[in-house]
């Protein structure tokens, strides 16, 4: 095996980073793959738009609910006892999505789904969590951002193409969850943590590392973060494509995929641009551009322009989403982590379920124009507040 100069192995040559490169796959698969077979699913199953954004919310609902209590079950029990049956139910259960043909039972399938996958997005992250320090911990974030974006970029047009056969086609994908899970179980080589504390004393030890100001202004930034991508972007962006350019849904997987290229240019890089600038001045700048991107986008007269602004939200997603995960991990100490990036998990699940509703709300008042203008005042109010709150750099002195 090849070796640094410091003795440890590429950070891209470790098989345990490959596995939380799988699990960060699946915990993507459940909206991005789905997304632009909405207007088919709306037409097939006779529901309005605002309506289709359930099969988003009700997906996102039980990690917004459950996450926190499966960190506290992952630091007390282990992380592979939590990760590999939610694989398992995450994929058996989205899997018989595809055999859904009313809406009613598509989104009390999808709810079960949204059980499987509530610990996903927070058991991946803690993992990285426990295997690397320092800088090699945050160009792990961003090595797996640069995963998350490719698997981003590829769902949609999977999706797109696969809604062409059926608009139900795409809910089979997620069966692959399965095969993930076994290799969770048999190849990773984590360490788990050895919780010494009692449950009473351990509950009050990490619920005062919530009380810190900077953590709170990053814990409000992972909320809107997605708030703005599960909202305007992913549950409107497909009706803008099919009003202004009258896309088919491969169509508008294509376009849509447009925005991981940038993505995975700016999260691949992510750790020499946090050693240059650090972590919160860049989460600082991705909110820059998630103002200019969401501000423009309704009044983009050609593709090649939306495209562009498509390609700024995708740097924006880069360089915002390790960066905090980066700052957030760096702060509890192992035994407590993945209680606090479960608790991290349950505000993303927040915004990926507040998203929707809030873009509805404002397209029911103002249209898709509305729907986006509201995004980048929402995408400023948040700039200020780290502006006032945030750290420049992660929160703890980083190791090398």
């Amino acid at each position: 095996m090849v070796m640094r100069a410091s003795g440890r192995p590429p950070l891209l040559r470790d098989p345990n980073l490959h596995v939380v490169f799988g699990v960060t796959l699946m915990a993507m698969l459940g909206v991005a793959s789905v997304t632009p077979a909405f207007p088919q699913i709306a037409e097939q199953l006779a529901v309005t738009p605002q309506s289709v954004g359930l099969l988003i919310s009700v997906f996102t609902l039980p990690g917004a609910i459950l996450t926190p209590f499966l960190g506290v079950l992952a630091d007390r029990y282990g992380r592979k006892r939590i990760l590999v049956p939610s694989l398992f139910l995450f994929g058996i259960a989205g899997f018989a999505c595809g055999f859904a043909r009313t809406f009613e039972l598509l989104v009390g399938l999808r709810l079960l789904q949204g059980l499987g996958g509530a610990a996903l997005g927070s058991m991946n992250v803690t993992i990285i969590g426990d295997l690397y320090e320092g800088s090699r911990r945050t160009t792990a974030f961003g090595y797996n951002a640069s995963v998350l974006s490719v698997g981003t970029a590829l769902y949609p047009a999977i999706g797109g193409a696969l809604a062409v056969i059926g608009w139900f086609v795409p809910f089979f994908l997620p069966i692959l969850a399965v095969p993930v899970g076994l290799f969770v179980l048999l190849v990773l080589k984590s360490p788990e943590p050895t919780v010494r504390a009692g449950l009473g004393e351990y509950l009050r030890s990490t619920l005062r590392m919530f009380r810190n100001r900077e953590v709170l202004a990053l814990f409000s930034a992972s909320v809107v973060t997605f708030i703005l991508i599960y909202g305007a972007y992913l549950s409107y962006l497909p009706f803008l494509l099919v009003g202004a350019f009258g896309f088919s849904s491969l169509w508008i997987g294509l376009v849509m995929a447009t925005t991981s290229i940038a993505t995975a240019v700016a999260s691949f890089y992510l750790g020499r641009l946090a050693r240059a600038y650090g972590e919160g001045r860049l989460v600082k700048f991705g909110f820059v551009l998630y103002v200019v991107a969401f501000a423009a986008i309704p009044f983009a007269t050609s593709l090649w322009g939306l495209i562009a602004l498509i390609l700024v939200f995708g740097a924006a997603n880069g360089i915002n989403i390790p960066s905090i995960l980066t700052m957030v991990a760096g702060y509890p100490p192992p035994e407590s982590r993945a209680a606090f990036m479960s608790v991290n998990g349950m505000l993303l699940r927040l915004g990926q379920t507040l998203g929707p509703v809030a873009a509805g709300a404002a397209f029911t008042l103002r249209g898709i124009d509305g729907a986006f203008l509201a995004s980048a005042g929402l995408g400023a109010a948040t700039l200020l507040l780290l502006l006032a709150c945030a750290p420049d750099r992660a929160l703890h002195s980083r190791k090398p």
